[in-house]
């Protein structure tokens, strides 16, 4: 299952992370968010040791949301080495956020 993380953990889970991270922004309103959660939640356990996969309620950070340019949810985010390398905005399926990040390095 996917750990949601406060704007303060951010850095730490994300930026200096040595694993490949998808961060799903949404917030708990929005239907397509919560249509989003549990695929979130299966890429999470599939690609447990190789990824992080984090949640982040952008009602609850929304400067973070701001610093990334989130202005749709659900937005996924992929970060390699602390760089974002990819997103995707509106709801994905578990193909797409599985291939999006292979891409960024969690083979």
């Amino acid at each position: 299952m996917a750990a949601t993380i406060t704007q303060e953990q951010f850095e730490q889970e994300v930026l200096e992370s040595d694993k490949p991270v998808l961060v799903d922004f949404s917030a708990s309103w929005c239907a397509p968010c919560r249509a989003l959660s549990p695929i979130v939640d299966q890429v999470a356990v599939d690609f447990e040791g190789r990824a992080r996969v984090l949640k982040v309620d952008v009602d609850a950070a929304p400067e973070l949301a701001e610093k990334y340019r989130v202005q749709s949810i659900p937005c996924v985010l992929f970060f390699s080495r602390g760089e974002e390398v990819s997103r995707f905005v509106g709801l994905a399926s578990k193909a797409k956020l599985t291939t999006l990040l292979e891409v960024a390095g969690a083979v």
